[in-house]
Formats: structure tokens, C-alpha cells, sequence
């Protein structure tokens, strides 16, 4: 069993863009119920299918798994409201890796950056372009966005 321990921040300004390379990722899901979602992604060439569970403290299970990309492509119809898609940029700063997510379509103009921890109290240092913590607001969550597109949020 895996389990993902995260932070969630909005992003501020342009100098993470040069720090990193970015893969075009699309994601849609399955199911949003219960207490699990189940996402298909590709990213690149490369197609996965995840399942979490709710998050408590930072904390979740994460269950992944390698998927042919053409059963990828025949299951991104399948999702239920939208598809997010994203640039994911991973950028290795002070032996920690961040992933900048750069949205688009619907949840263009977001710009939101994760860093995986090994315990929810790990200290972390915080590189300039790291805005607002929003690890706590579910309207963050890809789940949420795929339903709620940041483009309809009133401001």
C-alpha cells in the first residue's frame, strides 16, 4: 500500500519556469465517491491508473498502476464532468522535489505547486515563487477542478 503525505501551495510570479521541463499530462476520473477517487492519466507516452482515498492530516493512500496508453485513451471518454489538463514541471530544489502544475482548458490561469513529505510535520524550506498554502482547501484538489472548473470560480 502506498501512501502520499503532500503540501499544496499556489504559485506566484515566473522563476520557477526556468528550474524545470514540463510533460503535458491529462487526467480525468472514473469515480469521485465514497471514500476513493479513481483517476486515469497520461503523461507523455506513459498512462496510469490511481486510486486514492480521502485525505486526513496531509496524509492519503495512493494506489498506481502502469496501464496501456491506448486503454488510457479509450478511458479518458469514460471520466465524468471534464478532463483537467496540466504542464507538470519537476523542479529539485534543496534535495526536495516539487511538482509545478500549470493548468489549462477550463482551469487555465492556476498555477499550483506539490512537494511529497515523509511525515506531515517535515519542515520544508520555501522557495520565492511559493504563494499561499492551500493544502487544506478541497477546491484544490484535481478532483474538485475536474468538476469545478477554476475558470467558473467567482473571485
Amino acid at each position: 500500500m502506498g501512501i502520499e503525505i503532500e503540501r499544496k501551495f499556489l504559485v506566484k510570479g515566473q522563476a520557477w519556469r526556468s528550474l524545470g521541463t514540463g510533460t503535458l499530462l491529462q487526467q480525468g476520473y472514473l469515480s469521485r465517491q465514497g471514500q476513493a477517487t479513481v483517476r486515469v492519466r497520461i503523461a507523455g507516452e506513459c498512462a496510469f491508473l490511481t486510486v486514492k482515498s480521502k485525505v486526513q492530516n496531509l496524509t492519503r493512500q495512493e494506489f498506481e498502476y502502469p496501464i496501456p496508453l491506448v486503454d488510457a485513451q479509450a478511458m479518458l471518454p469514460l471520466c465524468y464532468p471534464s478532463i483537467i489538463e496540466k504542464t507538470r514541471y519537476k523542479i529539485l530544489l534543496k534535495e526536495m522535489l516539487w511538482e509545478v502544475d500549470e493548468f489549462a482548458g477550463t482551469n487555465q490561469g492556476l498555477v499550483l505547486a506539490e512537494v511529497e513529505l515523509t511525515s506531515a510535520d517535515q519542515v520544508i524550506t520555501l522557495p520565492d515563487w511559493i504563494d499561499k498554502e492551500v493544502s487544506a482547501d478541497p477546491r484544490y484538489f484535481n478532483s474538485y477542478l475536474a468538476a469545478h472548473p477554476y475558470s467558473t470560480w467567482s473571485s
